[in-house]
This record gives C-alpha cells, sequence and structure tokens, in this order.
C-alpha cells in the first residue's frame, strides 16, 4: 500500500471526483440539516439574538450552494451573520452576498483571518476526502468562538492505525471530549477548543474504495507517539 502525503493526495483522482464538489442544499433531502441533524442557519440566528452577530466556517463546501441559500436568508432578514466557506476547487455557483465568502484553497494550508473565531464551524461530507483528518478537526477547533459548535461527517473506518486497533482513535476523540454517533456518521465538538492526539500522520490511502456514502474515499493512516 502506497500511502501519499497531502499535496500529493490532492492531485489524486479521488479528491478531484466531481462528487465531492457536491450541490446540497442548506434542507431537504439532500441539505446540510439532513446529514449534520440540526439546521445551521437556525443555530446562527439564535448565537446573534444573544451576542448581536455569528460567524459560520463550512470546510469542503462543495458549489457553495447550501451556504449561498443562507446568505440570501441572512440578507433578506438584515442579520448580522457572516458566512465563510472554503473549497479545494473553486467551482463555486454564483454569489451576489456581502455576507458570504467563498474561498479557493487548499484545506492544509488555509487559516482564517487573524483574530476570527466562528460560532459554527461545518465540514459536511468533506472529511471523507482529506488526508490528515485529525490534524484538520485540531486546527478547527482552535478556530472557534468560545461558544462555538464544531460538527462533521465522519466514517471512522476511513481512521487506521498502524500499531494498534483502528478503534483506539474513536475511542481518543470521544476521551477529547467529542460526541461520535457511529450510526449517523456524525462527529461534534461543544465548548472543545484545545486537543492534542499525539499521533503521527503517516500518509493517506486514496485506493480505500466507497465508505457508507457510496462514493471513493480516503483512508488517513496514523501511528501511536
Amino acid at each position: 500500500m502506497e500511502l501519499l502525503s497531502d499535496s500529493e493526495l490532492e492531485e489524486s483522482d479521488v479528491v478531484a471526483n466531481c462528487n465531492m464538489n457536491r450541490e446540497r442544499n442548506l434542507r431537504g433531502s439532500n441539505g446540510y440539516e439532513r446529514d449534520l441533524r440540526f439546521d445551521p442557519l437556525a443555530f446562527l440566528r439564535d448565537v446573534e439574538a444573544q451576542h448581536d452577530n455569528a460567524k459560520w466556517l463550512d470546510l469542503c463546501c462543495g458549489t457553495g450552494k447550501a451556504l449561498i441559500e443562507a446568505a440570501a436568508e441572512v440578507d433578506k432578514e438584515s442579520l448580522s451573520i457572516e458566512i465563510i466557506g472554503v473549497d479545494l476547487v473553486g467551482m463555486f455557483d454564483s454569489n451576489e452576498s456581502a455576507s458570504l465568502t467563498l474561498v479557493e484553497a487548499s484545506l492544509s494550508l488555509w487559516q482564517p483571518p487573524p483574530q476570527c473565531k466562528f460560532d459554527l464551524i461545518t465540514c459536511v461530507h468533506g472529511l471523507h476526502y482529506i488526508g490528515d483528518k485529525l490534524q484538520l478537526i485540531e486546527r478547527s477547533l482552535a478556530w472557534l468562538s468560545p461558544i462555538g459548535t464544531f460538527a462533521a461527517n465522519l466514517d471512522r473506518d476511513n481512521l487506521k492505525l498502524e500499531n494498534g486497533d483502528d478503534s483506539e482513535l474513536i475511542d481518543g476523540l470521544r476521551h477529547a471530549g467529542f460526541s461520535y454517533s457511529a450510526l449517523q456518521k456524525l462527529l461534534r465538538s461543544d465548548g472543545i477548543r484545545n486537543v492534542d492526539f499525539a499521533l503521527e500522520y503517516l500518509g493517506a490511502d486514496p485506493e480505500a474504495g466507497p465508505n457508507y456514502t457510496g462514493q471513493p474515499a480516503v483512508n488517513s493512516w496514523y501511528r501511536k507517539m
């Protein structure tokens, strides 16, 4: 098995797959609300009502369709909500909202603006295509506001441990304070801001085959320090 670095992975056919650039809606049967088990915009409305503003970061945002729908509601209601979407492939739908910024960038390198903290960070089916999944999760926590929430779809079968039982990786996430639903394939953090997994990232296997989504995914390999 040949493991790829993250820069090599981003050039692979699996990551370049157009199905990764999903066209999910904000709500409905093919929507963020269904995959995350909550309505992101309703969450942000509550934050904005209590704190006069709110910020949402969506990682691996695809075409940005769900964010564009959310931004249209934000503008219509004159809400103080800022939305940023980041994706490796900048095949974004047309965005005319000042409340939404869509960024084409590698998430292994991208950083938010200095001092910018988010009340909600989501990654809807994006971690399936990330090499160092745990590093991205770890970095995301540092970008959260004091009241922020992180939520992402994660298939535990795409996390591999070279010198141990793969299940130890999910156990480690839970021990760090994350909630993880094996049934819903949903990872969530409310209140965690710092975590150190004490693992060495070995590389990514883009030949892992389809995961529960039916689409080819990437296995991320680690070694205990």
